[in-house]
């Protein structure tokens, strides 16, 4: 049968006006739904990328920064206990602002840091993980067009939720004072002209990490002390991010922002769960500081969020009341985990000399920075597939994908003006299994040894 000729017509005008109609609807979604301004530019995400990298090639992951092994026993025995104890109103919503056994155990804990009472009703905040903290420290404070001062190298998300909240990041590096032999964090330092000459009538905060990631640089009283002049000279804030706050090594101290003379009213404090108990999965956070300024945090935080999962804030809460009642003892997490991580870290130093690398050794946290300079005439030969720009990208991605060894590349925590800074270096975490630094002592050990017969 052939097809009715007026039918036919009526027929192909209704496909060609559909198919016009979704040519329009297309277009209009191109427009209308892309992503949205304030996000153009921020799409690119370290994190994203290099754990795609990972799951792809299973590597010995010394990128991440998560310990992989257990965490203590009492932490997540307390999670257990609070999830199928009695009380079922444990499992359901808490205050928004912290649940009120972590508040209680929060003040008591840093009001004996800092010397002062914290009110935990209104100086302490409960987020989701400190990365919440500092995203509502951000949100909360920073108006469309005030600066921002970011230390470099820095945590990657400082930048994003800067210019997501309107500001202007200004960037200013530490600098490494030395060039040749045993090199310390320490000897990574901020120019004190350079630094003053960054603050101005715009400027709203700095944000100060330390003990610091990725350097592990433990900032000094002196040090702090210069940046708390500057903020108190031009009326500014200090967000100090403090999440490694108790993996310091021997010889260092941790010294709080907030303890120096008149710096408690401007300083808000940044602490994590997940780096104090080895859980970064739980992602539990917090802040403190005045009223007046975690009062701003609160706002942007419960028109967010809103509130932190229950179980873990009171699991979290009773990790905290052990360990307060044991602070002056060995057996003090807060105590034995920088022992543990110290011999870690002096085995990574060993092997990353071995492996003809110049290692950044670090006075706290649980990362290290190491110099492959040395190795690049033998190196470069084999990074050129790689298409990224910055050198220490494709030399992490060529040791994932051929040598089964993975770490960051330190170029991601600068600006786009000073990624030169950071491209020598290769990030390695060393909260991980002894067995699993073996292996990447070996890996290293064997490309070494691949790279020098080549000569």
């Amino acid at each position: 049968m052939f097809a009715h000729p007026v039918r036919s017509l009526c027929f192909n005008r209704c496909a060609v006006g559909r198919i016009a109609n979704f040519s329009s609807v297309a277009a209009m979604a191109s427009n209308k739904f892309r992503l949205p301004d304030k996000y153009q530019g921020l799409e690119k995400n370290v994190w994203v990328e290099f754990i795609q990298l990972a799951l792809e090639n299973k590597p010995v992951n010394l990128g991440q920064g998560f310990p992989d092994f257990a965490a203590p026993d009492y932490v997540t025995g307390s999670l257990k206990d609070v999830v199928t104890g009695p009380d079922v109103l444990l499992n359901q919503y808490t205050r928004g602002f912290g649940h009120p056994r972590l508040i209680a155990a929060l003040s008591k804990l840093y009001s004996g840091f800092v010397g002062r009472n914290i009110n935990g009703a209104t100086e302490i905040i409960v987020t989701v993980g400190a990365y919440e903290a500092l995203f509502c420290s951000i949100m909360g404070h920073v108006n469309s067009g005030d600066e921002v001062i970011v230390i470099e190298p820095f945590f990657d998300c400082y930048e994003p939720m800067i210019r997501l909240a309107g500001g202007v990041p200004r960037f200013i590096p530490l600098r490494p004072k030395r060039k040749e032999g045993v090199v310390h964090a320490s000897d990574f330092v901020l120019d004190e002209a350079e630094l003053e000459s960054m603050f101005n009538e715009k400027t709203k905060a700095i944000i100060v990490n330390t003990p610091h990631n990725p350097l592990g640089k433990v900032f000094t009283a002196d040090e702090l002390q210069t940046i708390a002049n500057l903020c108190q000279k031009y009326n500014c804030l200090a967000i100090m991010d403090e999440v490694y706050e108790h993996m310091v090594f021997e010889g260092q101290k941790h010294i709080r922002m907030a303890t120096l003379p008149g710096m408690w009213d401007r300083t808000i404090t940044i602490g994590s769960a997940g780096k104090t108990f080895s859980v970064t999965g739980w992602k539990l956070g917090w802040a403190y500081g005045p009223a007046e300024l975690i009062r701003n945090l609160q706002v942007a935080h419960q028109n967010a969020i809103y509130t932190c999962c229950t179980p873990i804030q009171d699991a979290v809460a009773r990790a905290f009341e052990l360990e307060m009642s044991r602070l002056s003892s060995p057996e003090c997490y807060f105590n034995s985990i920088s022992v543990e991580l110290q011999t870690k870290r002096d085995f990574m130093v060993k092997f990353l000399k071995e492996a003809g690398m110049v290692p950044v050794i670090p006075e706290g946290g649980y990362f290290m920075l190491a110099n492959w300079e040395p190795l690049a005439p033998k190196l470069l030969e084999h990074l050129k597939d790689e298409p990224d720009p910055e050198l220490d990208y494709k030399l992490v991605k060529w040791m994932s994908k051929h040598h089964k060894l993975q770490g960051i590349p330190p170029s991601a925590f600068y600006c786009a003006d000073h990624k030169n800074l950071g491209e020598k270096y290769i990030r390695f975490c060393f909260i991980k299994e002894d067995e699993n630094l073996e292996k990447a002592a070996e890996i290293l050990k064997h490309l070494k040894l691949t790279l020098d017969s080549r000569l």
